[in-house]
């Protein structure tokens, strides 16, 4: 097949589905694509079900799992008679397949959710034992938050058959049960401008497939057999052989009810399930002698070679030519899944972030060539050498060509300003087939594509238009399920591979939707993925790929705690200048409920002017109304939630001496004397100052260190405390799964503060609090608790102040404090009070 077939029919809107197959982990989506993959004459047939060809990575092909979504183009042709009852619009026989098969894991969803982007149909996998688990629920609510439409196969027939024996109107049960499951939770997560998608069998939107053995059936697979034996309508026949139909062979009647006569069975049972359970065992017995009448009544004809297989060979054989995978999957995302052209129509709204009738919105909603170009990049995919990237996504509207300079815009992109806009030239044009590229001209709407040559500009993904579309807005960014919440620090072995890690560190950023890369105050290299399996691959990625090799140092991340102080000094405070000339006298206090988040929004600050600000802390905070102008400043870094506040009373030359001592607040405020942390909600009060008359002997030299230690001499008077970094965790999960979360909880001091159950759903929310401290280990631990049914997202929401004292031997405090100040290199104790305090 060449790829001017292929791009001959990208002009063809009607002739394109885009779809994406998603599922729990090991469901057996890479399995079935296969399928696909061969009836387009890629793979030979006899292969199916043990290539995988989507698994490119050699960690996918050793794990069995898949890791990356990976696109292909497939392209059909189909009969005349598979096409008569298709009512759509549709240019000739020819079809275009662009399909993508996402990973099933739930450390891998990002990919999922970037896959759904760039398709408009989905193929839900159901195992047929298994039935709907935690994480279909997840991908189904990720395809109809991105307005895609599911088709639905239950998969894995061959161990109902084979494995379990299961007779048929047990089977029929377990079917309906999971059919069931989907369309409850497509009711649940329903769109109005989608319209009804549930799946039914009978409207041919449900299959029912074996993907190692290659075979799947649709109910219009039997319905067309039997509307000619028994002389009625397809349409008929379809509805009788699912629900309450029952038929009697010995009386030759359906009725609804079960008569209970012994020859009665379930229109399902009967025409579908064991007309294949028995070919299937005739097979397996090897009684050939019985097999050939009953495939030439179905019309079956087997190659000459073919027929001395035996067992498993000559089942896998037979069931193939009869109930060709492909052909079942074919039918149904023709007919059920939307072409581009349709799909647009309603995916705009959610797509576009511009007005909506505007002509960038228009030309989307009609998928119109002769457009603006409006391409979205879901993903940057890594090229096997040389640490280059290629841009994968999808053509909305207009086409991109070679050669063709467009305007990038990037998620952090505001219309009318410069902020992340780039032009830039694309150098190739790619169609993507899985393990190979094949370079185009063009591509034109309504297809995926991959770019050479942009990737220097686009970080994860990006909106792209024409070079001279100033007024474009970009494409809306994808909403993730999970979030980057485990997290592991990152160093060389080697000082000098220090120059790779960076670079390896961007290059894993592009490479991965999800995972986030950051520096902490701390110096270290933080990596965040959503699980540890998603960090091992990251890390491995990083290493092998990314940095070629190099070694490196895995860590805990360090977790920063603050300083803070819980009541009044008991004393005013007095630190004298080297020189003894200077006298500083000081307090500290806490500031009051709420001051600090405030100074951290930016509401109070620096540049605020000073009788607003005085306003704002006498009326919310109680304080004294002229106090609010006489803040010195803020600190750490000038915008910090602690502050210096005069409190002096006619002291002479104090003015001269403010940058100084501001100097000196600066520097404390930004290494306690606790530990050296960032202080955090300390007012320190200057109550008074004596100061030398000679301008040269009360210098920055004098009164910096001056002022340094008589604020570590206040806060070690007014009852130090440590401050540590909580977690907001919002889990989600069944009912079932509430006994688990709370004893993992328990475990890592974290505290539930509301479980609310979701309207209309058996999921609960459950909020708590979990403390950084604590963090490492735990998401893993709630994956195994619950066995992957609790979906947790983290942010960063407080610091609370921990009940230990630090000042006293032993205590928890007293612990940390004793590791922060070993990590960072100080001497083991604290310094004393009296280092820091002068007596007169």
């Amino acid at each position: 097949m060449m790829k001017e077939e292929l791009r001959r029919i990208m002009n063809m809107k009607h002739n394109i589905r885009n779809m994406s197959v998603v599922a729990h982990v090991d469901h057996g989506k890479t399995t079935l694509v296969d399928s696909l993959v061969a009836a387009a004459g890629i793979i030979p047939q006899d292969m199916v079900g043990d290539v995988r060809m989507t698994n490119t990575r050699t960690d996918e092909i050793e794990r069995g799992i898949t890791i990356k979504s990976t696109g292909i183009s497939l392209y059909y042709e189909m009969t005349d008679e598979s096409l008569q009852n298709f009512k759509g619009e549709r240019n000739g026989n020819e079809y275009l397949i662009n399909l993508i098969d996402s990973p099933g894991h739930i450390d891998f969803s990002s990919e999922v959710t970037a896959a759904l982007r760039i398709t408009d149909g989905a193929l839900v996998v159901v195992d047929c034992i298994e039935g709907v688990r935690g994480h279909t629920e997840t991908v189904l609510r990720q395809a109809l938050g991105e307005r895609v439409k599911p088709v639905l196969t239950v998969n894995k027939m061959d161990r109902c058959l084979l494995d379990f024996q299961v007779d048929g109107e047990e089977a029929y049960q377990s079917f309906q049960r999971a059919i069931e499951s989907v369309n409850v939770i497509i009711a649940t997560y329903e769109d109005e401008a989608l319209g009804d998608v549930q799946v039914f069998p009978e409207k041919g939107t449900v299959a029912f497939s074996a993907g190692l053995h290659g075979w799947a059936f649709t109910l219009t697979n039997f319905a067309k057999m039997y509307a000619v034996k028994f002389g009625v309508e397809e349409a008929k026949m379809m509805e009788r052989l699912w629900g309450e139909n029952f038929f009697d062979p010995a009386t030759r009647k359906w009725t609804t009810k079960n008569t209970g006569s012994p020859t009665c069975k379930r229109g399902f049972v009967q025409f579908c399930y064991e007309p294949i359970k028995q070919i299937i065992n005739i097979c397996m017995d090897d009684q050939k002698e019985k097999l050939w009448p009953m495939l030439e009544k179905l019309g079956v004809e087997m190659k000459a070679e073919e027929k001395d297989f035996g067992g498993t060979a000559l089942m896998k054989r037979v069931m193939q030519t009869w109930l060709p995978a492909s052909d079942a999957l074919l039918e149904m995302m023709i007919y059920h899944l939307p072409s581009p052209a349709m799909a647009q129509k309603y995916r705009v709204d959610i797509l576009y972030k511009g007005p909506l009738h505007d002509i960038y919105a228009n030309a989307i909603r009609n998928c119109d060539t002769e457009g603006p170009l409006m391409l979205y990049v879901s993903k940057m995919i890594p090229a096997s050498d040389s640490g280059r990237f290629y841009a994968f996504g999808r053509v909305f509207s207009g086409k991109i060509a070679t050669g063709m300079k467009v305007r990038i815009m990037g998620p952090n992109y505001i219309p009318g300003q410069k902020k992340d806009l780039y032009l830039k030239s694309v150098q190739r044009t790619i169609i993507w087939m899985g393990n190979k590229q094949e370079s185009v001209e063009d591509v034109p709407c309504g297809n995926t594509v991959a770019l050479v040559g942009l990737d220097q500009f686009i970080n994860k993904n990006a909106t792209l238009t024409n070079e001279m579309e100033e007024d474009a807005h970009p494409l809306r960014a994808m909403k993730f399920s999970v979030s980057p919440v485990v997290r592991v620090a990152v160093a060389c072995w080697y000082p000098s591979d220090l120059p790779k890690l960076v670079e390896g560190l961007k290059r894993l950023s592009k490479s991965d939707p999800l995972v986030v890369c950051s520096i902490e105050e701390s110096g270290q290299h933080i990596i965040a993925g959503a699980g540890e399996l998603h960090l091992e691959i990251c890390l491995k990625d990083l290493q092998d790929d990314f940095m070629g090799g190099a070694w490196l140092v895995v860590d805990h991340p360090v977790v920063s705690f603050r300083e803070t102080v819980l009541e009044k000094s008991c004393r005013t405070v007095m630190s004298k200048s080297p020189n003894k000339h200077n006298r500083l006298y000081m307090e500290a206090r806490p500031l009051e409920d709420g001051v600090a988040e405030a100074i951290d929004e930016g509401r109070i600050g620096p540049r605020d002017d000073p009788k607003i600000r005085s306003k704002i802390l006498s009326e919310e905070y109680g304080w004294d109304k002229d106090l609010g102008k006489k803040i010195w400043c803020f600190g750490p870094e000038t915008t910090g939630p602690n502050m210096v506040v005069d409190m002096c009373k006619g002291v002479q030359y104090l003015n001269e001496i403010k940058d100084s001592v501001v100097a000196g607040f600066q520097w404390a405020s930004k290494e306690g004397a606790l530990a050296e942390e960032n202080m955090r909600g300390i007012r320190f009060d200057l109550c008074d100052a004596v100061l030398h008359a000679d301008a040269i002997h009360r210098g920055g030299g004098q009164i910096i260190p001056t002022a340094r230690r008589v604020i570590y001499a206040s806060q070690l008077t007014a009852k130090p405390r440590l401050l540590e970094p909580v977690y907001l965790v919002e889990i989600q999960a069944p009912e079932k799964a509430l006994g688990e979360i709370y004893t993992v909880l328990n475990q890592t001091r974290g505290r539930v503060f509301e479980e609310v159950q979701r309207q209309g759903t058996p999921l609960y929310n459950v909020k708590a609090y979990l403390p950084v401290y604590d963090s490492f280990g735990f998401f893993g631990r709630l994956g195994h608790a619950t066995s992957g049914q609790a979906f947790t997202q983290c942010v960063f929401d407080h610091y609370d102040i921990m009940s230990s004292d630090p000042l006293e031997e032993n205590s928890e405090a007293a612990k940390i404090v004793a590791d922060i100040r070993k990590r960072k290199g100080l001497k083991q104790q604290m310094s004393p009070l009296s280092e820091f305090e002068d007596k007169l």
